[in-house]
């Protein structure tokens, strides 16, 4: 706590503009995770989520304690992947396979937020009650209702990145292999392949931590109970 503390004062004075993200839910989302909080959530009374898991409230009180006097607001983001799109993974990446990511972003004046430590977990926590009922409307319409969609396309600069790093990193592996003659010998042909070989591994091992579980649907999982305060943000 007390990094965190001292962390958050030394941004204020920070000479560029910043943004400071938060995951809110410290993990990533997993179906046996969300079992273990919807869990969580019904036995202590809470409202059982469906599409995220329980939000962390300790960084966020102590970030907005810290700072409200210097960001004037907050954006709640929401990413999600419709059931008929891949979910992006490193294997997909791989393959080349698209996936259509739609991000919806509210805007909140941090002068909104409560004043008491209490007040502001329980806003944050409100708050993901709302994002699980937004995204129930979306996973039975397709769609974010009446709220005006942007295509944002594909980022050129990001584009332009890529292909300077590939060209950079290309031309050192080219250079490293040209002066150390590793395709000369048996030796260096040994090497090639046994570090090829372990990346091949390691690429392995990354693809199958970074694939999502199946969706909701597929898996045998009892939903708990829904909480009446969700199924009243549901109707609106």
């Amino acid at each position: 706590e007390g990094t965190l503390k001292s962390g958050f004062e030394k941004l204020k004075d920070f000479p560029v503009p910043f943004w400071l993200a938060i995951f809110a839910e410290g993990t990533r989302f997993t179906q046996a995770k969300l079992l273990d909080a919807q869990q969580y959530a019904h036995s202590k009374g809470l409202p059982v989520p469906k599409n995220v898991l329980l939000p962390r409230t300790k960084g966020f009180v102590l970030a907005v304690k810290h700072m409200r006097s210097f960001i004037p607001v907050i954006y709640n983001i929401t990413l999600t992947v419709a059931k008929d799109e891949p979910r992006p993974s490193m294997l997909t990446i791989f393959k080349g396979r698209p996936s259509v990511v739609k991000v919806d972003i509210k805007r909140h004046l941090m002068s909104e937020l409560p004043e008491s430590n209490d007040g502001i977990g329980q806003w944050y926590r409100d708050t993901f009650v709302s994002k699980d009922a937004f995204l129930d409307k979306y996973f039975c319409t397709g769609t974010f209702g009446s709220q005006e969609i942007q295509e944002i396309g594909r980022p050129i600069n990001s584009l332009i990145v890529m292909i300077v790093w590939s060209c950079l990193l290309t031309g050192a592996a080219v250079g490293v292999v040209l002066w150390t003659r590793l395709f000369c010998t048996w030796q260096g042909l040994v090497i090639t392949l046994a570090v090829l070989f372990v990346v091949t591994i390691i690429m392995q091992i990354l693809i199958l931590f970074s694939q999502s579980e199946p969706d909701m649907d597929s898996m045998p999982i009892k939903i708990l109970p829904q909480d009446p305060m969700k199924e009243i943000l549901l109707k609106r």
